[in-house]
């Protein structure tokens, strides 16, 4: 039932009602039949089960079986740490699922908690859960909506539907139909559970109420909406999988090749401790291979990433979005307070006889310049303290800035002059007037919308002088209203008129035969720097899309001053989007960069068009109706000064509500998902070096070159550090430069396993030739010396890991004051395990002198060199 389409008696009569509400018995029947005016949620998952689900991931399941494994080795301290990495990882990912689930409960609790209604005739207050449809309920000034109805009386009923619409101003509401289809901020003649009345009175018959009201069916859309994985976290998720499977596959190959050789030796070995050394051993590279701590670096590194992102005003709620944000390409965002101020101000004024603007010199104003900036000043309810703060409507907040800027003290001014008389603004008169004395005359001042004022003025004040409006005069007042409006402008039409002293109150009558004094017209400018972000965006391959629940024209003219349209761009209305086939909007979603007076529904289609071209979609929004779009996109981006539901829906958080935030986060995000293919190469890059390493040993029947404890000592002590150092790691120059990533491209893209193979065969390379060398000795030398040159390789390499494109000389020594701590912490852990009484337990034999060491990391520093000159020539390509 489109309520709005129909008269009021006619609703009435369809829901089988009355002015004067239903009985109470009548009321109970609907209650049974229909249930309560209250949101429903669905069954959400208990914590035990969000928490087991965690260990479905492929990487986490080869890791378990891993730790318990060594667990029955006897190795409890690897274990332990293991486990504990899982721990960790699951704890995080149950925090962030639960966070994610409070913007229904933040929706519910904006329902009224009670209601005035009418029932067998008399007025009752009841709680709001308890309406029904047909009920009539009362309002007033201060009274939230408690359910979605049809209005049957307003007296100067306004409503601040903000949360639905994304409008700041409140809505005018009438009781008159509505003969076509209209979007929520159009239907005057309704009124929508959650919002508030913030001006006069009325009623209205309920029409819906709980899931089938316009809130209850944002919920409904909020829990339906998908919640996306990250690109990062899909190609992990993939590349876990392969990687689980490849080391399953490695280590059977391994202990196959080992038990081969004990099988076919000479007989005389200890079959069952050469077995279990053999299984031992396979269990160690099965860790080696697999990066343990890999989740909690991505996790730290996008933790940094959040502070970064929190000094550019970008508050983090869930950390994968620090990823998503660098790899967005479309941004669509809300006009009011993102791209614009948020602000209401006056741009430009039109005085009769007068080619420019109102004189900022109060010395050079003529007497109309002076008389419009009075009666915008004092025809007005409004005011600015001191320290900034609004109270009143921001349409006359705006007039009292531009008399301050204009050196006009308003608080002064209203002081020295008593107002005797006036008549309030209402919605029908579209007009104000208040009565003060002037220059020893007592004048009505008023102010009003240009359609109606122009109706009302028989004269026209030109350079001090009243002359008749004739149509010559009256034509060039309405050719300059009209431009202003065609430039999206709001335009406030100024008069007066000489009063009798005699006269002791106003009439509405009495705003008639006024003299015109001239106009202003103002708009919600843009941000200063949003221009130059959008440029930059623009450059970086990022798409911006403007989506407001204003006026198209406003929306344009908006867009076209920002940069945001472009030559050919189309703008389109909810109701034009509407009548577009899925295939319709296909075609043209490429040129549409102005979305105006759109619904939620209308919003989620918008997101999920560009989804489905593959393209990474942020959102931002500030009211209830944007959170369904928020959480839809991937990811969603709520205003620090919006509804607790959009904030609860969104992954990000603008605290200063300003587009350039988000442009500064994408640079930051994109230097986070760098920093993490950094760490990422740098440990699969020296865990390759390993690997090459055992393989090149087994498959030529020589020694393993290392022993489990050390391998475990490398891969859960060493690594760490370099890896988080690197996660450190300052934006690269071109940053903002390059498209952004493709969603397909695997973890080892753009260079990386490149990088990766060229540094894991060299630091194999060099652990086999010191391994060779030692060999020369004794099998315990070759295995100090090996794993020597391991560990000092794999952490020199941090200094190569730091740019796939620039070399260290580049990039500098001295520019991450991390990775050198992080390489002096490694050396030093090193130097431990040579020291008297524990050289032992690493393998480490006491002939292991200087020499030795020397030659180890000779090789080690040569890899590294070989890295930056490999780096140099193929970047040089």
């Amino acid at each position: 039932m489109k309520a709005y389409r129909m008269d009021a008696e006619e609703v009435l009569k369809e829901l089988g009602t009355q002015r004067a509400g239903i009985s109470q018995e009548e009321a109970q029947r609907r209650l049974d039949a229909d249930g309560y005016n209250e949101l429903k949620s669905k069954e959400k998952d208990p914590v035990w089960k969000l928490f087991l689900a965690t260990f479905k991931d492929a990487m986490v399941i080869v890791l378990l079986v891993a730790a318990a494994v060594q667990l029955a080795l006897g190795e409890v301290v690897e274990s332990i740490i293991i486990f504990l990495v899982i721990l960790l990882n699951s704890v995080i990912s149950v925090v962030q699922t639960k966070k994610a689930e409070s913007s229904l409960e933040a929706l519910q609790e904006m329902s009224a908690p009670s209601a005035k209604v009418m029932r067998d005739g008399e007025s009752k207050t009841v709680p709001a859960k308890e309406l029904t449809k047909g009920d009539i309920v009362q309002l007033d000034a201060g009274d939230y909506v408690p359910a979605d109805g049809r209005l049957i009386s307003s007296e100067s009923l306004k409503i601040n539907e903000g949360m639905l619409t994304g409008e700041s101003e409140a809505a005018d509401k009438k009781t008159e139909v509505i003969e076509e289809d209209a979007s929520i901020g159009d239907r005057i003649n309704m009124v929508h559970s959650g919002s508030l009345v913030v001006n006069g009175r009325g009623s209205f018959i309920v029409t819906a109420i709980a899931q089938d009201t316009e809130i209850g069916q944002i919920a409904n859309m909020i829990e339906t909406a998908e919640s996306k994985q990250t690109p990062l976290q899909k190609k992990l998720d993939e590349f876990s999988k392969r990687l689980g499977i490849g080391v399953l596959v490695l280590c059977i190959l391994i202990f196959a090749a080992q038990a081969a050789r004990l099988w076919f030796g000479d007989g005389q070995a200890d079959m069952t401790q050469g077995f279990l050394n053999a299984f031992t051993f396979s269990v160690a590279v099965a860790v080696a291979a697999i990066p343990e701590a890999l989740s909690s670096i991505v996790t730290i590194v996008m933790a940094v990433g959040t502070t970064k992102m929190a000094k550019q005003q970008a508050i983090i709620r869930r950390l994968p979005a620090v990823e998503t944000l660098g790899s967005t390409r479309v941004i669509c965002t809300d006009k009011t307070g993102t791209l614009t101020q948020n602000k209401m101000t006056v741009t430009d004024t039109f005085v009769p006889g007068k080619s420019e603007g109102i004189s900022e010199d109060e010395s050079a104003r003529s007497k109309s310049e002076q008389l419009l900036l009075n009666i915008a000043v004092l025809c007005n309810d409004s005011s600015v303290s001191e320290e900034g703060a609004e109270i009143g409507d921001p349409t006359e907040t705006a007039l009292i800035h531009f008399g301050n800027k204009m050196g006009l003290d308003p608080a002064r001014l209203r002081k020295e002059k008593e107002r005797e008389m006036e008549l309030p603004f209402d919605s029908d008169r579209k007009m104000m007037s208040t009565v003060y004395r002037l220059d020893g005359e007592r004048l009505m001042l008023t102010k009003g919308g240009p359609d109606v004022m122009f109706e009302r003025c028989t004269h026209i004040l030109i350079d001090g002088e009243e002359q008749t409006l004739d149509e010559m005069l009256l034509k060039e007042v309405m050719d300059q209203n009209e431009t202003f409006s065609d430039n999206a402008l709001r335009v406030l039409a100024y008069g007066y008129k000489k009063i009798p002293e005699d006269k002791r109150s106003l009439e509405e009558q009495d705003e008639q035969d006024l003299v015109l004094v001239g106009l202003t017209a103002m708009i919600d400018p843009p941000r200063e720097a949003v221009p130059a972000s959008i440029a930059e965006a623009r450059s970086a391959g990022i798409r911006s899309i403007m989506i407001t629940g204003d006026h198209n024209t406003t929306a344009q003219a908006i867009g076209k001053e920002i940069g945001l349209m472009e030559e050919g761009d189309l703008a389109l209305t909810g109701k034009e989007l509407d009548k577009l086939s899925e295939e319709e909007l296909d075609e043209k979603l490429g040129r549409i960069s102005v979305y105006a007076r759109v619904s939620p529904e209308n919003k989620i289609r918008i997101i999920r068009a560009w989804q489905n071209k593959g393209s990474i979609t942020a959102m931002t929004g500030d009211g209830v109706n944007d959170a369904p779009a928020l959480k839809q996109a991937d990811i969603g981006i709520a205003m620090g000064s919006g509804t607790d539901v959009a904030k609860d829906s969104s992954a990000m958080v603008l605290a200063d509500d300003n587009f350039v935030s988000i442009v500064n986060a994408v640079g930051v995000g994109r230097t986070v998902f760098d920093n993490i293919k950094k760490a990422i190469g740098y440990l699969f890059a020296g865990n390759l070096g390993a690997i090459i390493a055992i393989l090149f040993a087994v498959f030529l029947n020589m020694p393993n070159p290392f022993t489990a404890l050390q391998l475990l000592f490398i891969n859960l002590i060493n690594d760490s550090l370099p890896a988080l150092a690197l996660g450190m790691e300052k934006e690269e120059p071109d940053v903002m430069k390059r498209k952004p990533r493709d969603i397909n491209e695997g973890i080892f893209s753009g260079g990386t396993l490149q990088s990766v193979i060229v540094r894991g065969v060299l630091i194999g390379a060099a652990v086999i030739v010191s391994f060779y060398i030692g060999l020369q000795h004794s099998t315990e030398m070759g295995i100090a010396m090996a794993f020597t040159t391991l560990i000092l390789a794999r952490t020199l390499q941090t200094f190569s890991a730091r740019s796939n494109t620039q070399t260290i000389f580049k990039v500098g020594f001295l520019t991450n004051k991390y990775v050198l701590g992080a390489v002096a912490i490694c050396f030093l852990l090193y130097g431990v395990t040579v020291l008297p009484g524990v050289r032992r337990i690493f393998s480490i034999p006491d002939a292991f002198g200087w020499r030795d060491w020397s030659i180890a990391t000779g090789l080690a520093l040569a890899a590294v060199i070989l890295m930056e000159i490999i780096k140099a020539i193929r970047n040089r390509r």
